[in-house]
């Protein structure tokens, strides 16, 4: 395979993504069959799904920052080698919480190892302009893996058995490593920083205060994104049940999948809305209306199976509509030197928001005696209060424009 450059490398990278990352939810999705099967409660089912991302989140800040010095491309492969083998041991090995849990994790770990990384590997290749459709494309390409997700697992599983989509999910991530390994060009990583921090000095990232705003907004963000991924089909199951709606053609799987492909072309839309509008803005609105849909979908969308769905849709659109943005944004302001570092901290605190919320679920659930009316609407209610906070701190930190905004050209407003 021939290296590549531009806007192939763009493309190239972004197929990997959906390659690498397309059994990332395989876990939620099957959770409906696997947590009875194991016999695991609510919040052992939340601790399978946050071990993904709690491993996200303390991976993150040594790999991706390490592309500060180390060839992005290496540590991109490390991370799809991780992934391929997290999937593999899990479709031979889980049995239970444990050993679940391991093998999530392992997971998890190829996903900061690729996720960022993928994000830096493209920004230090393109350019300034060309860069925020690029961040924007790989988050549609996680979203579009993320939406396949739960409609591959389900179909694997309901014909050759829940442990056949995890020996798919490894075999897609093997092709995924392919891809990069003879596609990608190696990059010569950027020198120390001009102010002479050494490359785990966080410092001068924390000190960037446009780039922590869009951080941590992105740390709600992903605290929702993730709740409503790893809690999703459970949620719809449990309202199917409850109101009789157990024969409708919209299993909750294919409307999580339909969610995920909403929620990707309200990522891709939401950043040209961004690059038109103005970032802030856009961001604003987007942690508007999911205080908006959280705080009504759990008493509300729990009357009726339609109405569920209906407001999940709704809900999966406004809270991917900022995805690519933040990100973007972060990147976009961060000191050249220490993209990295400053990558592996919005990463970090997003996925710290992405370990709480599926615990976050599966506590209050259970302190609520378990899946109910009130435990769902006290849930949601958690995170569109969570919302409430991002928004206002957003708001206040005043983060700039990317240059390429029209609204702003790269001044603080």
């Amino acid at each position: 395979m021939p290296r590549l450059s531009g806007r192939a490398l763009v493309i190239a990278v972004c197929g990997a993504q959906v390659l690498v990352q397309i059994g990332a939810f395989f876990w939620p999705a099957l959770l409906p069959r696997l947590a009875p099967l194991w016999q695991l409660s609510n919040a052992e089912a939340g601790w399978i799904t946050a071990a993904f991302y709690g491993a996200y989140m303390l991976s993150v800040p040594l790999l991706v920052t390490l592309t500060d010095r180390v060839d992005v491309k290496r540590v991109y492969l490390f991370g799809v080698a991780c992934t391929v083998a997290g999937h593999l041991i899990f479709a031979l090995a889980a049995e239970g919480l444990w050993s679940a849990l391991f093998t999530r994790a392992l997971t998890g770990m190829g996903w900061a190892g690729t996720y960022m990384t993928g994000v830096k590997l493209l920004a230090d290749q393109v350019d300034a302009k060309l860069m925020s459709r690029a961040v924007t494309g790989h988050a549609a390409s996680i979203g579009i893996s993320g939406a396949l997700s739960f409609a591959c697992a389900e179909l694997l599983a309901d014909h050759f058995g829940w442990p056949s989509a995890f020996v798919v999910a490894a075999s897609s991530a093997a092709l995924a490593w392919l891809v990069v390994a003879f596609g990608a060009p190696p990059h010569k990583p950027a020198g120390p920083a001009a102010d002479g921090g050494g490359l785990f000095d966080f410092r001068p990232v924390l000190r960037n205060r446009s780039a922590m705003a869009y951080a941590q907004a992105y740390c709600v963000h992903t605290l929702e994104m993730n709740a409503l991924r790893g809690w999703g089909v459970a949620f719809l199951g449990y309202v199917a049940a409850s109101t009789g709606a157990g024969g409708t053609l919209l299993s909750p799987s294919f409307v999580l999948t339909a969610l995920g492909l909403i929620g990707t072309a309200a990522s891709v839309l939401g950043n040209e809305a961004a690059i038109r509008l103005g970032r802030k803005r856009l961001v604003s609105v987007a942690l508007l209306g999911s205080i908006v849909v959280a705080a009504s979908i759990g008493s509300v969308g729990t009357l009726s199976y339609a109405l569920a769905v209906a407001l999940l849709m709704v809900y999966g659109l406004v809270v991917w509509l900022d995805s690519s943005s933040l990100t973007a944004g972060a990147a976009g302001t961060a000191e050249p030197s220490r993209r990295g570092a400053t990558l592996a901290v919005h990463s970090t605190l997003g996925y710290a928001g992405g370990f709480v919320g599926p615990l976050m679920i599966g506590y209050t659930l259970d302190l609520a005696g378990g899946m109910s009316r009130a435990g769902w609407s006290i849930a949601f209610m958690l995170i569109a209060a969570l919302s409430l906070v991002a928004l206002t701190a957003f708001r206040l930190m005043r983060p700039r424009e990317l240059a390429g905004d029209r609204a702003g050209e790269g001044k603080a407003g």
